[in-house]
């Protein structure tokens, strides 16, 4: 009898607390960030066990920040068998960054990772998804610092971030082709690409809808998805922040007591791997240090 192997997904978290989001910039002064109560420890590790129960293998994109704060965690996602990569050291955003502060950051956090894991880190996404047509520079560099992968680029037309012009699927950019540029997932309808792939429109979507669109990037077009959620995500019990706009508090509270279930249901029905596992050769995988 033939057993149908599922496609494999990646799965990614983006490992940043509530009050480290973009969106939050105005209202949040990063000085004041160590006086806040701190949520991202306790949220990782469910999403650990989580994914230890469904047996499930993601990237852990890591602020510098974090690894900092709680080592113990950054060596929880090694030893559970968890890819880490790195989401810069703060949460700067690249179109607030000179090339050259965007080259002292990578190091930056990647020292950091690096050291306090012993994983190799050759993976990286921009805070906010700001790589983007103006800033494709950022490509250059991440790989002359040696970086294999980069999933920074969000081929969707929106108020804050996304280059709409950018290939759907995983590709070598003209100006850096050492470089593997992962985008996050979307589908085209209507000539016009819809998010798919995780965050606010995931909280946002009836599941339903989610799972219609993985399967037909899965099934028709026969490509890999990308699935990214935060730790905030799972957490309706977090500070609420007062003075944000409709807009903000709309998107970043939206169904915040339903994203554990809906992810339960995400990681049951498909099949889910690392970044590197999913899109990566075996010549692409250097050795661990």
């Amino acid at each position: 009898m033939n057993v149908a192997i599922k496609p494999v997904n990646a799965m990614t978290v983006d490992v940043e607390d509530y009050f480290q989001v973009s969106a939050f910039e105005r209202h949040i002064a990063r000085d004041q960030w160590d006086n806040l109560p701190h949520r991202v420890e306790q949220n990782t590790s469910r999403i650990l066990d989580l994914f230890e129960q469904r047996q499930v293998k993601a990237t852990f994109f890591t602020l510098g920040w974090v690894a900092e704060r709680y080592p113990e965690l950054i060596r929880r996602i090694v030893a559970d068998g968890h890819e880490l990569a790195s989401h810069g050291y703060q949460h700067t955003r690249v179109t607030e960054q000179t090339p050259d502060q965007f080259r002292e950051d990578l190091r930056l956090s990647r020292n950091i990772l690096e050291d306090t894991s012993g994983q190799a880190v050759i993976g990286y996404r921009a805070a906010s998804y700001s790589i983007g047509a103006n800033n494709l520079w950022a490509l250059e560099i991440l790989q002359e610092e040696g970086f294999v992968y980069s999933s920074s680029i969000y081929p969707v037309k929106h108020d804050l971030y996304g280059m709409p012009d950018a290939p759907r699927f995983a590709y070598r950019p003209a100006n850096a082709p050492g470089l593997l540029e992962i985008p996050i997932t979307t589908l085209n309808l209507l000539q016009r690409n819809i998010p798919c792939g995780g965050g606010g429109f995931f909280r946002l979507y009836p599941y339903s809808l989610s799972k219609w669109a993985y399967r037909y990037i899965n099934n028709y077009e026969k490509q890999p998805g990308i699935f990214y959620f935060h730790p905030w995500e799972i957490d309706p019990e977090q500070p609420r922040r007062e003075g944000l706009s409709f807009k903000t508090r709309f998107r970043h509270y939206l169904n915040l007591g339903k994203m554990h279930h809906r992810l339960d249901n995400l990681l049951s029905d498909f099949a889910w791997d690392t970044m590197r596992n999913v899109f990566l050769t075996q010549s692409d995988r250097p050795h661990q240090p």
